[in-house]
């Protein structure tokens, strides 16, 4: 059976000495923690396949992606539809351990997450859509390998949260100002540059926490941050094609 090959810890000689693991993970049958990691990724197969069937309804049905470009309701239905994610993220904190609200609250998240990227590749060329693919699974099936090869080997990815984190607010408020003072293809090919970097750092640093610290109620949290980081990547290596074709 494979086993993790995880670092330990030495206590301070004089609170009895001793070991004690680093990660609660591994305090944990190796079979536990596998049956985990296998429920995490079905969901957000499930997820991806998902977002793949509406998004290709959205973008083959051109009626509906007019209805929401050239009309005001659609607009506003538009706008409900990126916040509906955030929403539903609050009530779901709650229900995470409930089923079947849980999966109910998930659905609805993906499904409003999924409308809302069918509806950008609506507009955007195919051939830009199917490269901005191929590189996301090449980029998130490499990064996966790579820090389950890693975990193996007793690194840790935990440093990366506060980078990352900071990295993620630095982003937000370059996309916010780009929407105000728009300053053209290069700073949106910048934009999506380093987007396309800090996601691929949460793949590594949520992958990571997936092998070592999400217990096992947290699957709906450890499968969300995931697919969010899928997403993202896509979006932004998305962003740099199209900057690229204009």
């Amino acid at each position: 059976m494979y086993q993790w090959n995880l670092p330990y810890r030495k206590d301070d000689v004089e609170t009895g000495g001793g070991s004690r693991p680093l990660y609660p993970a591994m305090e944990e049958s190796p079979e536990l923690r596998w049956g985990f990691i296998r429920k995490v990724y079905s969901i957000i197969a499930f997820q991806l396949l998902a977002t793949v069937a509406v998004a290709a309804v959205v973008v083959t049905v051109r009626p509906i992606s007019l209805f929401f470009a050239t009309t005001g309701v659609g607009l506003s239905l538009y706008i409900l539809i990126i916040i509906t994610p955030l929403i539903v993220m609050c009530p779901l904190y709650y229900y995470h351990q409930k089923h079947p609200v849980n999966y109910l609250l998930l659905g609805v998240f993906t499904l409003a997450l999924a409308f809302a990227v069918g509806l950008t590749c609506a507009f955007t060329n195919g051939k830009v859509i199917l490269e901005s693919a191929i590189l996301t699974t090449v980029v998130v099936l490499s990064l996966t390998f790579y820090t389950f090869w890693a975990a193996k080997r007793g690194h840790d990815f935990n440093f990366l949260g506060p980078f990352l984190f900071g990295a993620l607010i630095v982003l937000i408020v370059f996309g916010f100002i780009q929407i105000l003072f728009p300053l053209g293809r290069t700073s949106v090919m910048i934009y999506g540059c380093l987007a396309s970097i800090i996601f691929c750092g949460y793949i590594v640093y949520d992958t990571d926490n997936l092998i070592k610290r999400h217990t096992y109620d947290e699957y709906i949290w450890a499968a969300i941050s995931l697919y969010l980081d899928i997403i993202n990547l896509f979006m932004s290596l998305l962003t740099i094609f199209r900057a690229l074709q204009r």
